[in-house]
Order: structure tokens, then sequence, then C-alpha cells
């Protein structure tokens, strides 16, 4: 897209610390927002690279507070991409009413600010937590599919996607939901759906034991940060992609057995995995079909997950280094 100047919720994360560095390199004007209570301003450091100094403002800002609608205000942005978020499941369990307060609440809170304050489009990160548990023959999944989410995180994931696309439909601004797969790589913690590949990654690197729960031959899509980030800087551009909700994935399943062997191979790690109950709740398979992406945003994946194990854990060894 032409130069402009965009915000960034979840800036200081994992997704959105990558998004934030690519926008740059870009030369877009970049609003980095985070109120840093999962992000580290150490994944911006990239972002302040000297060639990119004078694009980048980071305000510590909840995205749930008046401040975020005083500065949407005063910065006009033209676009929102909008990556904060709570990601643990098992938080969303545990404390119910709080992952509402920053998923749905938080969304809210963002479509108010921009409908309020002439902001033409928000790209919204969904997840596949919000398609649930499909049968066999609903595999792939695609933007069809309507099994129930299995978490109360899936809930509100799922619940504020419709709110952007609702905004979009009833107001003079643009929504497009991109339903993100497994996402790992660089900046990623071990919380979310994707951080088996951080667990691992850390673990191996350690020497330490690594367990896998189940008998490993559950499935995910395993789609690279760099991939993901490429589709949101797309979604923020292309005319087509105004009120639409896209998955974004690779369309390869593969099982956790085989994301072992290959973090082990990445890392020389030769213990075999410690075996744990399965985990109650948890999804079986999934992977996506990203056929609408290609068709509207012209995206595609381009990292294969030995190439994008190899890339986290040499990230992964580099920032052990200090």
């Amino acid at each position: 897209m032409a130069e402009e100047l965009v915000l960034v919720t979840g800036a200081a994360g994992f997704i959105g610390s990558n998004l934030v560095v690519r926008l740059l390199e870009e030369g877009h004007r970049v609003v980095a927002v985070d109120d840093l209570s999962t992000g580290r301003l150490a994944n911006l450091s990239l972002a302040r690279a000297p060639h990119l100094t004078g694009r980048l403002q980071f305000d510590h800002i909840d995205v749930t507070s008046d401040a975020f609608d005083a500065l949407v205000a005063r910065m006009r942005p033209n676009v929102i991409f909008h990556l904060a978020a709570q990601v643990d499941v098992r938080v969303s369990v545990d404390r119910p009413l709080e992952d509402a307060r920053l998923n749905v609440l938080g969304t809210i809170h963002v479509l108010e600010a921009a409908r309020r304050h002439g902001v033409r489009r928000v790209v919204y990160a969904a997840s596949i937590a919000g398609y649930g548990d499909p049968p066999a023959e609903q595999l792939p999944i695609d933007e069809q599919v309507t099994t129930p989410p299995l978490s109360p995180y899936g809930v509100s994931k799922r619940a504020a996607g419709d709110y952007v696309l609702a905004y979009g439909a009833t107001h003079d601004m643009e929504g497009v939901v991109l339903t993100l797969a497994n996402v790992y790589g660089p900046h990623q913690s071990t919380s979310g759906e994707g951080g088996v590949v951080a667990i691992f990654a850390g673990r191996m690197l350690e020497g330490a034991p690594c367990t896998i729960f189940g008998d490993g031959e559950q499935t995910r899509d395993f789609v690279f940060v760099d991939d993901v980030v490429d589709a949101f800087v797309r979604a923020g551009s292309v005319p087509e992609a105004a009120g639409e909700r896209m998955l974004i994935g690779t369309g390869v399943a593969t099982t956790v057995d085989q994301l072992y062997a290959e973090c082990a191979a990445a890392t020389g790690y030769d213990l075999p995995p410690v075996r744990g109950p399965e985990r109650a709740g948890e999804v079986r398979h999934s992977v996506v079909d990203a056929s609408r992406a290609r068709t509207v945003l012209g995206w595609q994946p381009w990292t294969g997950v030995a190439d994008g194990v190899r890339a986290t854990i040499a990230w992964a060894e580099e920032s052990a280094r200090g």
C-alpha cells in the first residue's frame, strides 16, 4: 500500500512486533500501541534500527482506556491493525470475564475509536480456535465451517471478528478479519496456539526433556510469522478485502511428532519425548483452506515447517546469547 500512517495494537507482542518492522521497512509511519502486559519492548528493537528512525511512535496504552480513543483522535491513522488480545486458552477458562473484557470489549473500544475518528480500515487478527473441532469430513477448514468453539477464548475471538465485520457493514469504514492458523516464529512466547514450537525450541536448546501430550498424532497447520505478516500488509490495502473473513494457513497438516522431529534436527537434540496424558478439550486435527486469501489478497505461504523451525531456532539461539 502507498505510504500511510497506520496504528498497530499489540505491537510489542509476537506477531505485532514482526508486523511493525515490515510496515516501517515499506515506508509507513507506525503508531505502535501495547499495554506491555505480555508484550516486550525488546521485541521492537529491530523497529528502532537507524535506517527506520523517525517513523515509529510507541504508546504504552491499554486499548480499553480513554487514552486509546484520545490517541486515535490525535493521530488519525488510515488503518488500524488490531492484534492486542488475551491469547491463552487456559486463562480464558479460569478467567472468562477478563478474557471477554480484553478480546470482545477491547475490540469494540478499537472499533468505536475508528468509527469516531475516520479510520478507513480495521484489520483484525482472529484465531483458528473460533472454528472449534470440526469433523474430519469438514477438513481442511474453510470460512463456511460453523462448528462451535471449544473454549471461552475461541468464543471471544470469533465474536470480536463478527463485531469487526458488523461495524464495517453499518459504518463508513472497512472491516477485514484474518483468521490465523497456528502461527510460530521469532518473538513467540510459550502461550497461544503455536506456542509448542517455542516450548520445544527453548527446552531443546537447554538440553531439557520435552513433553508431548497425547499420542503425538494430533495435527496442526503451522504457519510462519513472516508469511502471516505479509497477509496483514496485503489486507491493509487490497480494496477487495473490505468485508472479508479469510483463513491464513499453509494447508499442510503437521503432526506434533513431526514438529518435534524438525525441532530436534534443527537443535541437534537426541532425547526422546516424554509422553503425557492427552489434554481435555484439545482439538484433534486442524488444517485450513486459505484459497479465499489467495483469491482476494493474492497471498500464499512460502515457508515450509523445516525452514521456519530453523529460522525460529536461530533467533532463539541469538536471543539466548543476548
